[in-house]
């Protein structure tokens, strides 16, 4: 019969607890997961990228473990400080301290926090387990003389370092942080116990798992500790450190022996495990027992099934990316300084050949920061924002255009919503709808022919309300008559709409008529951007062979649909309006009003 806990699979994927969430390490790269404060599972994939010293190192007996001490003690404070930029909160304005740091620094204050923490943490670890014993020791000797230089010395000082290494894992408990930590830590055993029995990594299947594990860094502490005891109680005896009379220098001594026996110390700890993890029998039990014992009492605890989830994805980002070495990179979406994500975004998108211009309307969007002000002075993306941030940009990058993909835009102060039925509106023709506005008169009906997404016609309507201004919208398109639909209701106009090819179903006189045909030559569409060529449609866009088609048939039939006196407006493309004005000999007479570029882009034609 199997042992419950018999391996059937064996892994080299060693992981860590980060803040909300764990770090799996495999071969040849670390991957994080994180869950954020919206509940989301957010991983970041990373390549080890060793250099080929370090791998010569990594293969050296004792030489190996003192790397591996090292790059783990910087890859896992980078691993923990970026976690803690994912799951930090991010509830209202930063903070003045934020701000300043920002504009003049270009500085987040989560990164020098953790990095101050980081610190921190490091001469809180060397005052508490090299300085403090130390200190304890000598100052004890000052009450019993025997002690100094006799083999009591070494014995309580080992016995200091292990009482304050226990009561510290045991006074940690306390913060609420650490016991998630905790939880976070068991998942992650439970996790590697789970794919080595050879069972499905499912988050009842990795409940049901134990969560201590014979290769946990906290055995390895242990082990160090115990070594670190033994050896440098071995050196000082050898040395003659305890006979050094000033009890200042002779603590000194000890804490120079103590750092340059650091890397042989961790060498041979590294070494110890690494051969305890070989063996299963009685013998290598006793040996594990007390780290077993430190992992069930004290740096472990029962995750709960969300914990699990985010253990499984590190695991699983892990495995795939050993498998893969072709697998690029993923990183946290995390704040930070506007200015340097937004050059960073246009960097992408210049790679792939987008407007710089889309990347600040999208941290205009995300951030609610008007374009014209991102430039000035600094501010700083909330990590809320930053997802929002990232999205557009990912779904930008496929050359989807950026208002189909945010689903509205703005035009003439209307919200107009647009998709691949209609085209986007330019500001060309926000500039013919105030042409419009400008000109209708009290009791005046508009008609706006190929309307598309309505835009004019709704401009129109609610500019022109109080002139009680009755406006007719058409478009040969059912689709985009549907969606004009949703833009009059959504901004509360009356507008009439009918499904007509120009004027083919329209009845009636008008003042005014509006049109923005397609106007683009039928062999220049494939010249056309991309994200115009690939996503808007081709019936919007395509004006024959010379662009003036629906020209020529607005100036064969507009006559008997406009009044004596009206007005027909039109768009024209750069270079067209001349040629366009030669087809309406029946005017009265015409006006050529140009863009904010400079081009001729609209034609008055009185009748």
């Amino acid at each position: 019969m199997k042992s419950k806990n018999k391996r059937v699979k064996c892994t080299s994927v060693g992981g860590q607890a980060v803040m909300e969430g764990v770090m799996m390490q495999g071969t040849t790269c670390y991957c994080t997961a994180v869950r954020d404060p919206e509940g989301e599972i957010q991983i970041e994939r990373l390549r080890l990228n060793r250099s080929a010293a370090a791998q010569r190192a990594a293969k050296i007996p004792f030489v190996r473990g003192v790397v591996n001490m090292f790059s783990s003690l910087v890859r896992g404070t980078k691993t923990l400080m970026r976690s803690a930029q994912v799951c930090g909160e991010d509830d209202g304005e930063p903070g003045r301290v934020e701000k300043w740091l920002a504009d003049k620094f270009k500085v987040d204050v989560m990164q020098v926090a953790t990095f101050v923490g980081a610190v921190l943490g490091i001469i809180l670890a060397v005052a508490l387990f090299l300085v403090l014993p130390n200190v304890l020791v000598n100052w004890l000797s000052g009450f019993v003389p025997q002690i100094a230089g006799s083999l009591w010395e070494f014995l309580l000082l080992g016995l200091f370092k292990l009482v304050i290494f226990l009561v510290y894992l045991g006074l940690i408990l306390f913060i609420p942080d650490i016991k998630r930590l905790y939880r976070y830590h068991g998942a992650e055993h439970k996790t590697i116990n789970c794919y080595e029995k050879g069972l499905p990594l499912t988050p009842e299947n990795v409940m049901g798992c134990s969560r201590i594990h014979d290769r946990c860094g906290t055995s390895f502490l242990f082990l160090v500790l115990i070594i670190n005891i033994a050896i440098i109680s071995l050196v000082y005896w050898a040395v003659g450190v305890n006979n050094i009379a000033d009890g200042i220098l002779r603590t000194l001594a000890r804490l120079g022996i103590e750092i340059v026996l650091l890397p042989v110390i961790a060498g041979a700890g590294y070494e110890v495990l690494k051969l305890l993890a070989k063996f299963h029998g009685p013998v290598s039990a006793v040996f594990k027992s007390p780290g077993m014992l430190l992992q069930k009492t004290l740096t472990t605890r029962e995750p709960d099934a969300e914990m699990v989830e985010v253990a499984i994805a590190a695991f699983n980002a892990a495995m795939e990316m050993d498998a893969d070495p072709d697998m690029a990179e993923t990183h946290f979406i995390t704040g930070g300084i506007l200015s340097a994500m937004l050059k960073e975004t246009k960097i992408r998108f210049a790679e792939s050949g987008i407007d710089e211009s889309d990347a600040e309307w999208i941290y205009s969007l995300a951030t609610g920061i008007p374009r014209s002000e991102l430039t000035f002075g600094e501010h700083v993306v909330k990590p809320s924002e930053a997802k929002r941030i990232n999205e557009l940009a990912q779904k930008r990058l496929t050359g989807r255009p950026l208002w189909y993909i945010v689903g509205d835009t703005r035009f003439y102060d209307c919200t107009i919503k647009v998709d691949e039925r209609v085209l986007i509106p330019r500001p060309e023709t926000e500039l013919l709808a105030e042409q419009v506005v400008k000109l209708a008169e009290e009791g005046d009906k508009v008609l706006d022919l190929c309307t598309g997404s309505g835009c004019i016609a709704v401009a129109v309507a609610k500019h022109c309300a109080e002139k009680n201004v009755r406006v007719t919208a058409s478009d040969v398109s059912d689709a985009a008559i549907m969606l004009a639909r949703e833009n009059a209701r959504l901004n509360g106009v009356d507008v009439t709409f009918v499904q007509s090819d120009l004027f083919s179903k329209v009845h009636g006189r008008f003042n005014i008529i509006v049109c923005n045909p397609p106007y683009i030559k039928s062999g220049e569409i494939a010249e056309l951007q991309s994200e115009v060529r690939n996503f808007e449609p081709r019936i919007a866009l395509d004006g024959g062979e010379d662009g003036l088609d629906f020209y020529r048939r607005l100036a064969s039939e507009v006559s008997r649909y406009i009044v004596k006196g009206g007005m027909l407006m039109l768009e024209v493309g750069e270079g067209q309006a001349e040629e366009v004005l030669k087809l309406f000999e029946k005017r009265d007479y015409a006006m050529v009003v140009k863009d904010f570029a400079g081009v001729e882009r609209i034609l008055k034609i009185a009748f």
